[in-house]
C-alpha cells in the first residue's frame, strides 16, 4: 500500500510515518513538506533513513502536486497548528487561510485524479469557546474537573467531549478553518466518490515535538521547566488549573491503520479522539511532575485572560474504539517521560524550534 503525507517532517507527520512503518509490512510512504516550520529539517533525514520519500514542495502551490507519486491514501497533517494563529503577530489571518483551508483543495483534487483516501487530522479545537468556558467544573487536586452532578449539554461527559458537542462561533480562526476544512472533505469525497475519514485529536504530544505556548503544551512546558526558562500560568486565576489530555501519534497512528483496513462507505466518517480522562493534566499537574523530576521551578502567576484559551477538554474516544478498536497504548506518564528524556538529550531544542 503507498501512502502520502503533506507536512511529513512535522512533528505529527514524521511520527505517523515511522508509527504506520511498523505497524505495517509493504508500506511504501512518501511526503511532501514545505521546510517552513523551524525544526522540521531535522526530521529530514531521520525519514530518509526509515525508507520514506521525501520531497520538498508547498501544498498551497497546485504545480507541486504534479509530480507526486500516486498513493492509495493521504494522510494530511500539514497545518499551522496553533489556536492563536491569525490573531498574534508573526502569522496573519490571510496566511492562515492560505496554509490550513485553501491549500486543502490541492489535496482534495490529488485524492480525486489518483481515487485515494483522505486521513484529515482535525483538532479539538473545532468546539464552541463560549459552550466549552461554561461548562460546570470544580477544582480537585489543582486541576478543573467536569462536575457530572449538574446538568450537561449534549455531546460532553466525564469521558470527554463527542462529536455531537456544540460548534457554534466563536471557535477561533483556526478552529473555523478545521471546521470547513472537515465539511469541505467529506463533500469532496461523496461527490467523487473516495472514502475520507476526520479525526478530531486531542494535544498530540511526544518527544521531538517543536512546541511552543501556544502549542505542543507539554513538550514546551517539559523542556522550558529544564532549561529553567520563565514559565508562566496564564488566565483562570493563573494557577495552572486549565486542563487538556495528552496524545502519542503513535496510537493515532493505530486508529489510522484501522481506517486504512474499514471498506464502509457510508455513516458516520468523523471521530472524536484523544488521551482521554486517563491521560488528561492540568498545567499545575504537569508542573508538579517536572519539579519532582527536574527541580523546583515555579512558574509565574498571570489571571489576565487569553484569545481562545479554554478550561477544560479532554476527547472521548468511544466511538473508535467501538467502531475500530482504538485504544490508548502510550500512557501519560510514559509520554512525558519520553519528552523529558529528549530534553535531557537535546539542551537546545526550544532554540531549534525557534524559541
Amino acid at each position: 500500500m503507498r501512502v502520502l503525507i503533506t507536512g511529513i517532517c512535522g512533528f505529527a507527520g514524521s511520527a505517523l510515518a515511522e508509527s504506520l512503518l511498523g505497524r505495517r509490512e509493504g508500506l511504501s510512504i512518501a511526503g511532501i513538506d514545505n521546510l517552513m516550520r523551524p525544526g522540521s529539517e531535522t526530521n529530514r533525514n531521520r525519514l530518509r533513513k526509515m525508507g520514506v520519500e521525501f520531497i520538498h514542495g508547498d501544498i498551497r502551490q497546485s504545480s507541486d502536486f504534479e509530480n507526486l507519486p500516486a498513493a492509495d491514501w493521504v494522510i494530511d497533517a500539514a497545518a499551522n497548528p496553533s489556536v492563536l494563529a491569525g490573531v498574534q503577530a508573526g502569522f496573519s489571518s490571510r496566511q492562515l487561510f492560505e496554509h490550513n483551508l485553501s491549500s486543502l483543495v490541492n489535496v482534495l483534487e490529488y485524492c480525486k485524479k489518483h481515487s485515494a483516501g483522505l486521513i484529515l487530522v482535525s483538532s479539538s479545537r473545532v468546539y464552541s469557546i463560549p459552550a466549552l468556558a461554561s461548562l460546570p467544573l470544580r477544582d480537585e487536586r489543582n486541576a478543573f474537573v467536569l462536575d457530572c452532578s449538574a446538568p450537561l449539554p449534549p455531546g460532553v461527559s466525564a469521558e470527554g467531549v463527542t462529536r455531537d458537542f456544540s460548534t457554534a462561533p466563536p471557535i477561533s480562526l483556526y478552529g473555523s478553518l478545521k471546521l470547513a476544512a472537515e465539511t469541505i472533505a467529506l463533500e469532496y469525497g461523496e461527490a467523487f466518490g473516495f472514502p475520507v475519514w476526520i479525526d478530531r485529536c486531542g494535544v498530540l504530544a511526544g518527544a521531538g515535538q517543536f512546541g511552543t505556548p501556544d502549542q505542543g503544551i507539554f513538550s514546551y512546558w517539559i523542556h522550558a521547566h529544564h532549561a529553567r526558562r520563565p514559565l508562566r500560568y496564564i488566565g483562570f486565576d493563573g494557577a495552572g488549573k486549565q486542563v487538556r489530555d495528552a496524545f502519542h501519534p503513535a496510537d493515532l497512528a493505530g486508529l489510522i491503520d484501522a481506517q486504512f483496513r474499514t471498506g464502509r462507505r457510508r455513516g458516520e466518517r468523523i471521530y472524536t479522539v484523544g488521551g482521554g480522562a486517563r491521560n488528561a493534566c492540568s498545567l499545575a499537574m504537569l508542573n508538579a511532575w517536572c519539579d519532582a523530576r527536574f527541580g523546583p521551578h515555579p512558574p509565574a502567576s498571570d489571571p489576565r485572560p487569553r484569545p481562545y484559551d479554554v478550561p477544560w477538554l479532554i476527547m472521548d474516544s468511544r466511538d473508535a474504539a467501538v467502531d475500530f478498536g482504538f485504544k490508548i497504548e502510550t500512557p501519560l506518564e510514559k509520554i512525558l517521560e519520553q519528552i523529558a528524556a529528549h530534553a535531557e538529550a537535546h539542551s537546545q531544542w526550544l532554540e531549534t524550534s525557534g524559541l
